[in-house]
């Protein structure tokens, strides 16, 4: 009579079994992918413009969620230092996603808890608000800026695990540097796949949101109002504080806008002689030449919308 496998050993094979097939949908799964272009849309941030110096890679979503938290520090007259302390402290809480669990009743960017005071769950699911509570906080912490960033965020979060935000710093200095303004070009991104329109009046409302009263969004001159597939920024016309190239202000909103181009539809910004668009992620920020700039200055003076370098200009997918 033929030896038969034992109830143990037959279990054991079906799980070998099943983690085989497992693995073989994944490759497949991953070879699809490559070979269709496919995956997580990302965002790449560098020291400066070009291929040389330290980077660091994230998400659409994740960088768009470390543009709100930028916007809303320098909105509120906070220095670049506190820009840095609450993207650090984001990452570590939550990978600067706002993720609706946590630790007991811990939620969005930061983890902040309701029955702390920190708000309601639906304002603390609100980027906005939850970034403008860390940095009240963090404004109430006696030389903050000088201190170092694990102690400063400490005071704000509490942590049981304070150590845990270092290893953040070099990520969170170089996206703070790029959201402020203070790097150009230095911040690219590869959206998904998406064909659906966006909706300009929606982008200059998260403008004003994120910015505040102070940014002034809208529609070029005669480009047809609400139906506008255009939204321009004016910012002030005077050099950046290092006395070269385009205002700090400027490079601000444009990286702003490419941080949340995925989910805006925003095609192509335009700011200080560069321009990034969607359909050429590759190429990053790139000079526009002159036969380009020629055409496409024509285009718009035909259409009222020609603008100066004092603008920061943001196609929106139609």
């Amino acid at each position: 009579m033929p030896e038969t496998a034992s109830p143990l050993r037959r279990g054991r094979l079906l799980r070998f079994a099943a983690a085989f097939a497992v693995l073989l949908a994944l490759a497949g799964y991953v070879a699809v992918q490559y070979v269709s272009g496919g995956g997580t849309p990302r965002c790449t941030v560098r020291a400066a413009s070009g291929e040389d110096g330290p980077s660091y890679e994230l998400t659409t979503e994740q960088a768009a969620n470390a543009a709100t938290i930028s916007a809303v520090g320098t909105t509120r007259g906070m220095p670049e230092r506190a820009v840095t302390i609450a993207l650090a402290t984001a990452l570590q809480e939550s990978g600067l996603r706002n993720i609706e669990h946590g630790d007991r009743d811990s939620l969005g960017l930061f983890q902040q808890r309701p029955s702390k005071g920190w708000g309601t769950t639906a304002q603390i699911l609100d980027p906005v608000y939850a970034s403008g509570k860390f940095y009240a906080h963090l404004a109430e912490v006696p030389g903050y800026s000088r201190l170092p960033l694990t102690v400063a965020a400490q005071r704000v979060q509490r942590s049981g695990f304070p150590q845990a935000y270092a290893k953040h710093e070099p990520d969170a200095t170089l996206l703070a540097a790029a959201l402020t303004g203070r790097t150009s070009g230095a911040l690219t991104c590869e959206p998904g796949k998406s064909t659906g329109a966006g909706d300009p009046a929606k982008v200059r409302a998260e403008l004003v949101r994120a910015f505040g009263p102070g940014v002034t969004p809208k529609s070029p001159a005669g480009a047809g109002a609400p139906g506008s597939g255009e939204v321009s920024v004016p910012v002030a016309s005077t050099v950046a504080a290092d006395g070269g190239g385009p205002s700090r202000q400027g490079w601000e909103l444009a990286h702003w806008a490419v941080a949340r181009a995925d989910g805006l539809r925003i095609e192509e910004v335009s700011y200080g002689g560069k321009v990034w668009s969607a359909k050429e992620p590759g190429k990053g920020w790139h000079s526009v030449s002159a036969s380009a700039a020629g055409a496409a200055g024509s285009s718009r003076q035909e259409s009222g919308a020609d603008s100066g370098p004092g603008e920061v200009r943001m196609r929106i997918a139609r």
